[in-house]
């Protein structure tokens, strides 16, 4: 920055909550007065830890300079559109609503991100995949910041043990959008006095990262949506004989998501589920191999693959349990808290299931019996009205969720997993008949599945979406079926009300054709 400037320096932050938004402003305040500025932080607090993100505004000013002109900076309280020097933003949705709100400026203004994603409330909620790509905020990015810092400094922070904050601050080092040399930062940290040696890491790896000014390949969805998938990994002898054959019997194309969804079978319930899985596959193969799937690349395999895990894994109460009580998670809380070994942290889960879900997990038999009586409903449902807190690191607590979850044993004389069986058998069976007609139609039945998820309200909801889906197309001219089902699998999907699906289901002319 000249000497000769009259505007204080300007810099935008934009973080959620657990980012360290104000210990990085006050770092930067810090490392401002220390070494000749006056300086100010403000910020302004978002809606939600998701839906709005604080924006924090810090402006500096040369102290000799203001003693020179015998005048005081007057700062800002909130970053004005066209006077930010530098923006910071916590992960890439904040970049974009940076770039939105006017705060990212060509020729002036340095943009430093993180390429991580921290997925919106919008994002979380929609009824289908509502994953947004992250290219057309990278590419906007890269045009409107006369400098544009981007790479993943969230896995930066974990592999140092830091968090994302000093992360960040070494990276605003290295872009010399500030007058500050590196060891003044470093001084900042020291003199803070918290955690300085994780946090000196962080600021380290930082500065190491955009030193080489990485803009790191942004992980973005798949042409069918999905986001791509780790290696599927076998552990221990059960899934290693699972892959085995796997290699054995199908395509390689196929291998990775079958084996996904395998070990997800094994996990749900045990090895005879798994096995139970691939059979159904093996079925789905061979129709596939019999219409043309192998210059396809077994398309249709792989998406039966993927929905088919998604089906026999469904969400019920035991299912929860079980997630809820494995050890893993556990240590993933504490790393996310960033607990010390021996220090004590506690975890309060929040259950509400409804009368519903009860019933999806006791025997089909009593379950229908309590479905159809209107008086054993009204006299069960009270004790259903209020959800509970279960403390699942207290002895009492994890026992309870313990019990619940060892119910799978049971699982298969339920009510939900006797009418899943159903659906199941019903989808698998239209998708072998559709496929001896039309590929693409088979392909759009595989795929539609995906909207029956959940429990309750909404499994009720996707299941008769389903259901009138594969009706209405099925009363129409082969060749238009594959555009009628995708067109209503979008509609299912577009908001709950099923309005649009309604609309969309009033296209379906009497005479077949799709308008």
């Amino acid at each position: 920055m000249s000497e000769s400037r009259e505007r204080p320096l300007s810099v935008a932050v934009m973080a959620v909550g657990g980012q360290g938004g104000g210990v990085l402003t006050k770092w930067l305040v810090d490392t401002a007065e220390a070494n000749g500025y006056l300086a100010q932080s403000t910020f302004v607090a978002g809606v939600a830890q998701r839906t709005g993100a604080t924006v924090y505004c810090v402006e500096m000013f040369p102290r000799d300079r203001a003693r020179e002109i015998g005048r005081e900076p007057v700062f800002t309280p909130y970053p004005v559109p066209g006077d930010v020097d530098l923006v910071v933003a916590g992960e890439m949705a904040e970049t974009g609503r940076a770039l939105q709100k006017g705060f990212v400026t060509p020729n002036v203004t340095t943009l430093i991100a993180s390429s991580h994603r921290i997925y919106t409330i919008d994002e979380k909620s929609a009824l289908g995949d509502g994953i947004l790509s992250q290219s057309p905020v990278a590419k906007a990015a890269s045009k409107a910041a006369r400098r544009f810092i981007c790479f993943d400094m969230q896995a930066a922070a974990d592999g140092t043990g830091s968090v994302i904050s000093s992360v960040l601050l070494g990276a605003i080092a290295a872009s010399g959008a500030l007058p500050f040399e590196r060891a003044a930062y470093e001084a900042t940290i020291r003199a803070a006095g918290r955690a300085v040696e994780a946090s000196l890491d962080g600021f380290a790896a930082g500065f190491d990262g955009a030193t080489r000014d990485s803009q790191a390949e942004l992980h973005e969805p798949d042409q069918a949506g999905d986001a791509r998938m780790p290696p599927a990994k076998p552990a221990g002898p059960r899934g290693e004989k699972l892959a085995t054959r796997i290699d054995a019997q199908f395509p390689e194309a196929v291998r990775d998501v079958a084996l996904h969804g395998a070990l997800r079978a094994l996990d749900y319930q045990d090895e005879d589920y798994a096995a139970s899985y691939l059979d159904r596959l093996q079925g789905a193969l061979e129709a596939d191999a019999a219409t043309g799937g192998v210059a396809r690349d077994h398309a249709l395999t792989v998406e039966v693959a993927r929905q088919l895990a998604l089906q026999m894994c469904y969400e019920d109460t035991i299912r929860v349990a079980d997630l809820k009580t494995h050890g893993e998670r556990f240590e993933r809380i504490r790393e996310q808290v960033a607990a010390k070994p021996g220090q004590p942290a506690h975890v309060v889960e929040y259950f509400h299931p409804r009368l519903e879900e009860l019933c999806d997990t006791l025997p089909a038999p009593i379950a229908r019996f309590v479905l159809r009586s209107g008086l054993t409903q009204k006299i069960l449902s009270p004790f259903f009205s209020k959800g509970r807190n279960i403390t699942t690191t207290n002895i009492t607590g994890f026992l309870l969720l313990h019990f619940l979850a060892k119910l799978r044993r049971l699982r298969r004389v339920s009510y939900r997993f006797v009418e899943q069986e159903k659906l199941i058998g019903d989808w698998l069976q239209r998708v072998r008949d559709a496929a001896a007609q039309d590929y693409e139609h088979a392909l759009a039945i595989a795929h539609c599945i995906e909207i029956v998820k959940g429990y309750g309200d909404t499994y009720q909801r996707g299941l008769t979406r389903y259901r009138a889906l594969v009706d209405a197309a099925g009363g129409i001219a082969v060749d238009q079926r594959a555009d009628a089902v995708r067109r209503l699998h979008k509609a299912a999907l577009a908001d709950e009300e099923g309005i649009v699906f309604a609309q969309t289901l009033g296209t379906l002319g009497a005479r077949g054709t799709v308008h």
